[in-house]
């Protein structure tokens, strides 16, 4: 998801190129103004980044901050569908993809931690190219360079943000204090894999068709599907019924509503993308030795318990593993409010109050 972004907030750093070494910086100037004491600001970087299969390409960094700059600083990413706007602040007050987490009293406090979050390259359907999730951890490594941000206090990860941030502290150690990485692992499983590659012939198929939100819509339902468990569509939805003469599961309304909202924010090319990054997923744990809270579900059928117990024995640093149960499966982390709450506070427990 795109926002309209503030003129104030907007500056390009293109001249600069973007590596694993090294990030962009963005002119002390341009920053600074958009540091109104304790507000939220959205703005735009341009950069030019080498991605690891596509060769070096202009990116646009949209992102969004909460809190007081001053304040230890924590990047929060989540899944693909995630975007840079958390929870409503007094200057955005739409809602936002974790508001459970974020705002006054819950977990991620804008008035204790400066909360920095961005739409995922490629979001925007404007970059048709393979995307490893380590271009998205340098891209927030040149995102922290324009904000003058040295260090993070903690990554907080979901999903793909999770395999993000393993990728972030891989890379760039020395600018993270710790890592709490809910629902993601070092690698792409080849069960979940298998799930994400027929959503995307789902989309291919739409296309043949001349039909492409079809495809996508249908893409979605199947995520879905492999988001949540069998527990809970068997509490939530009763038996088939006979509607105009075919039959119709109990299910199906509700699908088709996720499809079709799903279809009014997101492009094709952008969730393609985007589902073959989470494939590409591949960081050798060994190379982390920094504290990692590895959060995992139960009955995520994405995510296997296994693979959260090798990624716990394979770290080189502190580590902490906690196990929920839960009928909704990978979507624990938007839907146990109380369980994430207690999990996020603990983790972050030890956060002092020094300058980012």
């Amino acid at each position: 998801m795109s926002f309209a972004h503030s003129p104030v907030a907007s500056f390009d750093a293109s001249e600069r190129f973007v590596s694993h070494e090294a990030s962009a910086l963005a002119p002390v100037a341009a920053v600074e103004r958009l540091s109104a004491r304790g507000a939220a600001t959205r703005g735009e970087i341009a950069i030019e980044l080498d991605l690891r299969h596509a060769g070096r390409r202009r990116v646009l960094l949209r992102y969004e901050t909460q809190g007081e700059a001053g304040l230890p600083a924590l990047f929060v990413a989540g899944g693909i569908s995630a975007h840079r706007h958390l929870a409503p602040s007094r200057e955005f007050a739409e809602a936002g993809w974790w508001h459970s987490q974020v705002g006054a009293g819950r977990a991620l406090d804008p008035q204790r931690f400066h909360l920095v979050s961005f739409d995922w390259i490629g979001a925007d359907g404007e970059l048709d190219a393979p995307l490893d999730p380590a271009d998205q951890a340098d891209a927030i490594a040149a995102l922290l360079d324009a904000l003058r941000i040295p260090r993070l206090q903690a990554f907080i990860g979901y999903s793909y943000g999770a395999m993000v941030g393993l990728q972030f502290a891989s890379r760039h150690p020395a600018r993270l204090g710790e890592l709490i990485s809910i629902s993601g692992t070092h690698r792409a499983h080849p069960y979940a894999a298998a799930w994400r590659a027929l959503q995307r012939r789902a989309v291919a198929l739409g296309a043949l068709q001349c039909d492409e939100s079809q495809g996508l819509a249908l893409a979605r339902e199947l995520a879905v599907l492999s988001y949540r468990t069998p527990e809970e569509f068997a509490e939530r939805f009763g038996p088939a019924q006979v509607r105009d003469g075919r039959v119709r599961v109990a299910a199906e309304d509700y699908l088709d509503h996720c499809g079709h909202k799903y279809v009014a924010r997101t492009s094709t090319t952008a969730f393609l993308r985007l589902s073959e990054s989470i494939d590409l997923q591949q960081v050798d744990p060994s190379t982390i030795r920094l504290p990692v809270t590895v959060v995992a579900v139960g009955e995520d059928r994405l995510i296997p318990l296994s693979e959260s117990y090798d990624l716990i024995e394979r770290l080189r640093g502190e580590t902490r593993l906690r196990v929920l149960r839960s009928i909704y499966g990978h979507d624990a982390c938007l839907k146990e409010e109380t369980d994430i709450d207690t999990i996020l506070r603990e983790a972050l427990a030890d956060c002092s109050q020094v300058a980012a």
